[in-house]
């Protein structure tokens, strides 16, 4: 292996390293330490400061590494790109994400929800433990370097040229045998995921999906906006003027409720294609709409049908343990002179976000309609009409995509140049999903620059 030069200080005098990873998140992390085991000298690159600092914040209210069910249903939660996925994490899957972190010093247990958590919910101990280990292992750390994309001209470097990187004493350029990107998605930029890597591979000739907001809160439609073509929006239309959808909670309602949590609903959700989602949990009022983990997790399917149609409609059951009928019978019960609200609370335990919400949709008439306010709270329809800005999402969807790259994650139009982790196209829920795939891609693309390197 080429042994490592000073790194420059001027573009003229560029470093030549074996490997040069860029992107300090847990894909580049993980790449880093296959090819430092290996006995590879790597360097890795990282505009931030200092490393991890998405995984860090992810585990600020507790670390989720990874999954506890089974392989089938775990794979199945990357729905379309399944097929690229479940090879990787076939490889690196739920169990040997919680015997790496064993091997880090950190003991892990599976949560009521079969997530799987750090014995102290922690993120911090495991990733200093990490990082003390790849120092150990001769992984050279170069923070506030952004890369710019390759250098001009020459061959000098995987991907046909030196990389360039804006660093605090200026321009650094690095000839690398080898490079794995691990650049993150578009989603907090302010942690270094800012998506400006996508005009950097496009120019090489490697395809890349447009990047979209996954596991991300939407909009809603004002309760009292028309759904579907009106006669506004039609005449708007024709003088190729996009109407814009009243958006949003009443003042009313958003004033009382944002911030507070729907506990203990179901909501289910049946796209234009037909693909349907059903599922009990939580999620909380925003402002403007709503987010949260039961919102996530069906956030694919909602985001797909805004973006084919302009809008989705979901349905709410605030009491999923109620059957219909039953129900029915309550808000029939007489109330006597008891009022509306307390009637409800006393015989189904609806009261607070639940009641405002009937009231929201409902007004005072469908309140006063017993089979209205029935029906209405079994399947409440809530109807969203955009997903909050990308830099607001978890994570992104989109990315280079796989048929781009062969099966070890080199781009075909880049030769020795791999790519790994949320900068390739694929989503998935939270739960674990996400950083066990990112884990996993990183060891794969470690693998390949490893394998690469033995081909020269």
């Amino acid at each position: 292996m080429n042994a490592p030069t000073p790194l420059a200080t001027e573009a003229a005098t560029p470093l030549h390293c074996d490997v040069a990873i860029v992107g300090g998140g847990p894909a580049g992390l993980m790449a880093a330490e296959v090819l430092a085991q290996a006995g590879v000298v790597v360097h890795l690159f990282d505009a931030m400061p200092s490393v991890g600092r998405k995984f860090l914040l992810a585990g600020k209210g507790g670390l989720n590494l990874t999954h506890s069910e089974p392989h089938g249903p775990f794979a199945s939660r990357y729905a379309g790109r399944q097929p690229q996925i479940e090879p990787l994490i076939q490889a690196f899957g739920g169990p040997e994400v919680r015997a790496w972190a064993q091997g880090l010093g950190v003991e892990t247990f599976v949560g009521t929800s079969g997530r799987v958590f750090p014995a102290d919910m922690k993120a911090a101990p495991l990733l200093r433990a990490w990082l003390q280990r790849l120092r150990t292992q001769g992984v050279q750390f170069h923070m506030r370097h952004r890369w710019l994309g390759w250098a001009d001209g020459g061959s000098e470097g995987a991907g046909s040229g030196a990389l360039r990187f804006a660093a605090p004493a200026g321009e650094v350029r690095v000839a690398a045998r080898a490079v794995v990107l691990a650049l993150g998605g578009g989603s907090w930029a302010r942690l270094g995921s800012d998506g400006a890597w996508v005009p950097l591979l496009t120019q090489r000739g490697v395809a890349v999906a447009p990047l979209r907001p996954a596991n991300c809160g939407f909009d809603v439609l004002r309760a009292d906006a028309p759904v579907g073509e009106t006669r506004r929006a039609f005449l708007q239309e024709l003088i190729g003027r996009t109407p814009t959808p009243a958006v949003g909670w009443t003042p009313h309602f958003a004033e009382r409720f944002a911030g507070q949590p729907f506990k203990t609903v179901a909501l289910s959700f049946t796209d234009s294609q037909g693909r349907s989602f059903d599922r009990r949990g939580e999620f909380v009022v925003t402002a403007t709409g709503v987010e949260g983990s039961l919102v996530y997790a069906a956030a694919q399917l909602l985001r797909d049908e805004i973006e084919a149609h302009g809008h989705a409609t979901f349905h709410l059951d605030l009491l999923p343990d109620h059957a219909p009928e039953r129900v029915l019978v309550e808000v029939r019960h007489p109330r006597g002179s008891r009022s509306l609200s307390s009637h409800l609370k006393s015989r189904l335990g609806l009261d607070g976000i639940k009641a405002g919400i009937l009231y929201e949709h409902l007004g005072k008439d469908g309140m006063n309609d017993p089979v209205a306010l029935a029906h209405a709270i079994k399947a409440l329809p809530i109807t969203v009409v955009a997903t909050r800005p990308l830099d607001e999402a978890i994570s992104s969807a989109g990315g280079v995509v796989f048929e781009a790259l062969d099966e070890h994650l080199m781009a075909s139009a880049a030769p020795g140049v791999f790519c790994a982790g949320e900068m390739l196209d694929w989503e998935a829920p939270t739960g674990g999903y996400l950083l066990t795939a990112s884990l996993a891609s990183g060891r794969v693309a470690g693998e390949g620059a490893l394998r690469w390197l033995g081909q020269e």
